[in-house]
């Protein structure tokens, strides 16, 4: 049976986003880029689209992963281009990411501003940034936002980790 399942995520930077999803177990595809959902959400934001094995790697899990690696709970000016946001590509989707956003809500000091929202269309990020983490690790961004992000997945999400993708300073500055 295929399990291969759907979903997207903006929050922050994409290219933060995209190295996030990447270093998982059951991830085997990240699209960075843009995305536009409806309404008043019809404008592109950054996000990044995957798909996963649910029998590897639950969508409760990555939504936690997405609520504790981005600000999730600030609504801050850069909204409209960092949208906090989970965009469903169908209503059992969107029904399962409601009710766990809503679970994962006590375990939040303040108000969680991540939504869910339909996903409408895709823009894909020029060539040149897609898997940026990959190609630039010792950029200052990279170890200045990405890097404390991968440290806290290391620490507190360990089992989903594929270690392979995690450079081996990384991995032994986390212990």
């Amino acid at each position: 049976m295929d399990r291969s399942i759907k979903i997207a995520f903006g929050g922050g930077c994409h290219w933060c986003t995209e190295a996030v999803f990447q270093s998982l177990k059951g991830v085997y595809n990240v699209e960075q880029g843009f995305i536009a959902s409806t309404e008043n959400n019809s404008s592109f934001s950054e996000a990044v689209i995957l798909q996963f094995d649910s029998d590897i790697i639950s969508l409760q899990v990555l939504i936690e992963i997405h609520l504790r690696t981005h600000k999730s709970t600030s609504a801050h000016s850069m909204r409209d281009k960092y949208r906090s946001a989970i965009y469903y590509f169908s209503e059992a989707q969107k029904a399962e990411t409601e009710t766990l956003l809503n679970a994962f809500q006590p375990e939040f000091g303040n108000h969680l501003v991540t939504k869910a929202y339909p996903f409408s269309e895709f823009k894909a990020s020029r060539e040149a940034i897609q898997n940026y983490y990959q190609k630039n690790p010792e950029k200052p961004f990279c170890e200045r936002f990405i890097n404390p992000k991968l440290r806290l997945l290391l620490k507190d999400f360990s089992n989903y980790i594929d270690i392979d993708f995690i450079p081996k300073t990384l991995q032994s500055t986390s212990e």
